[in-house]
C-alpha cells in the first residue's frame, strides 16, 4: 500500500539540532512543509555526502518554507557525535533525528527487518501531515537532494494550483498543464 495522500502516524523521537537535543513528533512536521530523508546509518560512508547535499541546499528548502529532517535508526547521542566529528555531517543546520526503536523507519515503511537500518527514503509532507511524494531506493544509491528540492516546489505548486499539474522535468517559473479532454492525444 502507497503512503501517498496518507497523514503521518504519531511519533516521538529525540534529535540533535544546532547543539541541543530536541524532540520530534508529527506535531513538529505540522504546519509548514516538511521534508524527511532516510538514511540507513550514522558514520557510515555514503550517508555524510547526502548530509552535505542536504546542508549545501538547505538554505533554499528554508526559503521554500520547508524544515528538512534527517532520520537515522542510530540514537540523538551518535548524531551529536557524528555532527562533531564528520566535516560532512558538521554543516548540518537541520534536526538528526535518532530512530534506536525503528518505530520510524517502520511507519514510513523504510525498515528492514534483517539488518535494523533504513532504506533511503524520502518524503514530502505538506502542512497537514499528509505525504506528497515518497522516493525509496537501494542503499548503495545516493540521492540528489536538488531534485528533492524540484519535488518539494512541485508538490507546493500543485496545492496552490489545484488545477494544474507540472509535466515531466517541471522546474518552478515554468509552464505546467491545466488536465482537460483536449489537451488528451495532443502533447
Amino acid at each position: 500500500m502507497s503512503l501517498i495522500n496518507t497523514e503521518i502516524k504519531p511519533f516521538k523521537a529525540q534529535a540533535f539540532h544546532n547543539g541541543k537535543f530536541v524532540e520530534i513528533t508529527e506535531a513538529s512536521l505540522k504546519g509548514k512543509w516538511s521534508v524527511v530523508v532516510f538514511m540507513p546509518a550514522a558514520f557510515t560512508f555514503n550517508c555524510p555526502t547526502e548530509v552535505e547535499d542536504a546542508a549545501a541546499n538547505y538554505p533554499e528548502f528554508q526559503a521554500a518554507g520547508a524544515e528538512v529532517y534527517i532520520v537515522t535508526t542510530d540514537t540523538h547521542f551518535s548524531h551529536k557525535v557524528w555532527h562533531e566529528t564528520s566535516p560532512a555531517v558538521g554543516k548540518a543546520k537541520f534536526p538528526l533525528v535518532g530512530d534506536p526503536t525503528h518505530a520510524l523507519t517502520r511507519a514510513f515503511g523504510v525498515h528492514i527487518e534483517e539488518e535494523g537500518l533504513a532504506l533511503r527514503g524520502t518524503f514530502v509532507i505538506n502542512p497537514n501531515g499528509v505525504i506528497k511524494t515518497m522516493e525509496v531506493h537501494d542503499n548503495a544509491i545516493a540521492r540528489d537532494m536538488s531534485e528533492t528540492l524540484r519535488k518539494l516546489k512541485a508538490a507546493q505548486f500543485v496545492a496552490a494550483n489545484p488545477n494544474q499539474v507540472c509535466p515531466a522535468k517541471w522546474k518552478e517559473g515554468e509552464k505546467t498543464l491545466a488536465p482537460s479532454l483536449d489537451l488528451v492525444g495532443k502533447i
